[in-house]
């Protein structure tokens, strides 16, 4: 990504906070950078130096935002040990932390916490897969992390989000939801609860596959959503997965069925169309390749087993998810219009029928995974 513009006072407050982790490089601008929902993220221009990544963490998703530091700079230790020890290969970066002029790895300044990262140059990201080619990449991009990270014993690691990714623990919210007092349910409603009843004794199928030892819990992402993954302005080859904030102890499954989910439905989350909501078979198959190639190295026998399971779940999750915070007045996802939630509760739900009407056709493309091996 190339930096954008400068544009920055040097009185304005974020050009001090900026300041602070410049080191002793005067800093020329501070401009917007990403999409993200959670963070505010701003690109630092300075001069004689190389730019870097200014972020303001959300505490209310994070209240203990050290916690999450604390995860990145034991994952970047980690990853550069492990890139150190393979030598020369491949292109592979993992952002580093910047240090404070205070010597700390953040700054606190009244409620707000600001970390800073090194920026990736000459990258870009996508915010949608149009081809396999592309598919194979993010696939493999997911897939290299996990290779990097899935020897890390995830004893050193806090848990930053509990629950997150528990579908059950997000069963049971929506069914206190249901609990209460409301009015009649709309006819899209109704669909969605019935759709809700009919794969609820199967929401804990990974939950009870990790309590009886079956998948271990490894390092994730948590959020391997497709513009995650930085690509190779020149080559187009994945070299960096990013937004670690959400690095902490699971199952390899959320991120794989989380990424397939994202990067497998071509009309995206907003899609008014819901009859042609569908997972696209062809991008799926490209995308397991890509991330086959690395992580064949430390997947089991077990963990293949669960795969179709995840890929059904991870949709079926997000969906419920919406749905649930549609009934509790839209407390959570950030909404623009009446019914926001509520539709995207279909999309990710019509996905999820897609799936569940491809079974075979998955299960034969994990079957080829698998044999890779």
């Amino acid at each position: 990504m190339a930096p954008p513009s400068p544009e920055a006072r040097d009185d304005h407050p974020l050009t001090q906070i900026a300041s602070a982790f410049a080191g002793a490089h005067a800093v020329q601008g501070v401009s917007a950078l990403g999409n993200g929902n959670i963070n505010s993220t701003y690109l630092v221009a300075r001069e004689g130096a190389e730019p870097f990544v200014l972020q303001k963490l959300n505490t209310t998703v994070f209240p203990e935002p050290q916690r999450v530091m604390h995860n990145l700079l034991i994952v970047s230790k980690h990853v550069e040990g492990r890139l150190q020890g393979e030598g020369a290969g491949g292109r592979w970066v993992l952002p580093k932390v910047l240090k404070s002029r205070s010597g700390e790895p953040w700054l606190k300044e009244g409620e707000a916490f600001w970390r800073a990262i090194s920026f990736v140059p000459a990258t870009t990201t996508l915010d949608a897969l149009a081809t396999p080619g592309q598919a194979r990449e993010v696939g493999y991009g997911l897939g290299r992390f996990h290779e990097l990270v899935h020897d890390l014993p995830c004893e050193q690691l806090a848990d930053t989000l509990e629950g997150f990714h528990i579908t059950p623990g997000y069963l049971a919210q929506y069914q206190a939801i249901c609990s209460e007092p409301s009015r009649q349910p709309s006819e899209q409603e109704a669909w969605a609860h019935r759709f809700v009843a009919q794969r609820a004794p199967w929401a804990n199928v990974l939950e009870r596959a990790k309590a009886t030892g079956e998948l271990p819990l490894r390092p994730i992402h948590g959020d391997p959503k497709v513009n995650n993954v930085l690509l190779d302005a020149s080559s187009g080859r994945a070299v960096a997965l990013v937004d670690l904030d959400t690095v902490k102890p699971g199952l390899v499954h959320y991120d794989i069925g989380d990424c397939l989910r994202s990067g497998c439905n071509p009309l995206g989350e907003e899609t008014p169309a819901l009859d042609a909501v569908s997972f696209n078979l062809t991008l799926c198959e490209a995308l397991l390749e890509g991330y086959g190639a690395v992580a064949n190295r430390f997947l089991q026998p077990a963990d293949h087993r669960y795969l179709y399971d995840a890929i059904r779940l991870l949709s079926f999750e997000l969906g419920l998810r919406f749905f649930t915070d549609h009934l509790a007045g839209n407390v959570y996802f950030h909404t623009q219009r009446p019914g926001q939630n509520l539709d995207r509760a279909l999309v990710q739900f019509r996905l999820t029928e897609s799936i569940e009407a491809q079974e075979r056709d998955i299960r034969g493309l994990l079957e080829q995974l698998q044999k890779r091996r």
